[in-house]
């Protein structure tokens, strides 16, 4: 069974369309960045992904199952951190990993694993407003994480961070991977972020996929990086400022 199949998703916004027709499926295990500027319809198509909207036709199955039937399980298997995750300021680490793990029924264990996993030990006891960008990201994270997802989404997680926060925070993605228990969808503006985490890149524009393989496999004789790539394909860049859809 694929962690997520997709056939033929199609959304439009009045008459902008987001997503036009995209098919893909990613395998157990598999960590997929998805590329593109803004625009191009990648957030839309993970939201879809996510269960956070519907798409006008085509089907989205996660682990077998539609969010249409089947959603008060998937919320069960599957993580997410979104653009703008946002917590309780005056709550502390710890409080806030406690109150998330209640609603999956889960005890102070849980709550310990992932501080360690995030490394967050040092941190656990301070107020979420006084902590870094950085920081709150791995807080993100590890909220993301609690529920042992099978299914992990994560959309633009180090946008804003400095080198040093960034660098952290994909090791702890490293070492999820390592032990080849979550499939994981990254949206993400950084090539070298995806170069560094992915087994696979999608790269999209204007609601389409363009290209996807292996990072080897896209750039093959004709680009050194993905930036240059996706300006060959497209004329643009890939962190070029246009609306976001």
């Amino acid at each position: 069974m694929l962690p997520i199949e997709v056939k033929n998703a199609i959304k439009s916004f009045k008459d902008v369309r987001a997503v036009r027709g995209i098919s893909l499926s990613i395998q157990s295990g598999e960590f997929v960045a998805l590329l593109g500027p803004n625009g191009a319809g990648k957030t839309t198509m993970v939201e879809m992904m996510e269960g956070l909207r519907k798409p006008d036709s085509g089907e989205i199955r996660i682990m077998g199952k539609t969010w249409d039937k089947h959603e008060k399980e998937l919320r069960k298997i599957i993580g997410l951190s979104l653009q703008e995750t946002r917590f309780a300021e005056k709550l502390s680490v710890r409080e806030t990993l406690r109150l998330f793990a209640s609603f999956f029924e889960l005890g102070d264990s849980r709550v310990d694993e992932v501080i360690g996993q995030t490394g967050l030990e040092e941190k656990q006891k301070s107020a979420v407003g006084a902590l870094s960008g950085g920081q709150r990201q791995r807080l993100a994270l590890a909220v993301a994480l609690l529920n042992h997802p099978r299914v992990l989404f994560l959309d633009e997680p180090t946008t804003g961070l400095d080198p040093h926060s960034r660098f952290d925070f994909w090791n702890i993605l490293k070492e999820l991977k390592a032990r080849g228990e979550t499939t994981l969808i990254l949206t993400t503006h950084y090539m070298e972020e995806a170069e560094s985490l992915c087994d696979r890149i999608i790269i999209m524009d204007e609601g389409v996929i363009l290209r996807e393989g292996k990072l080897e496999e896209l750039l093959g004789d004709t680009a050194r990086n993905l930036d240059e790539l996706f300006i060959s394909l497209t004329g643009k860049t890939l962190r070029e400022e246009t609306k976001v859809i």
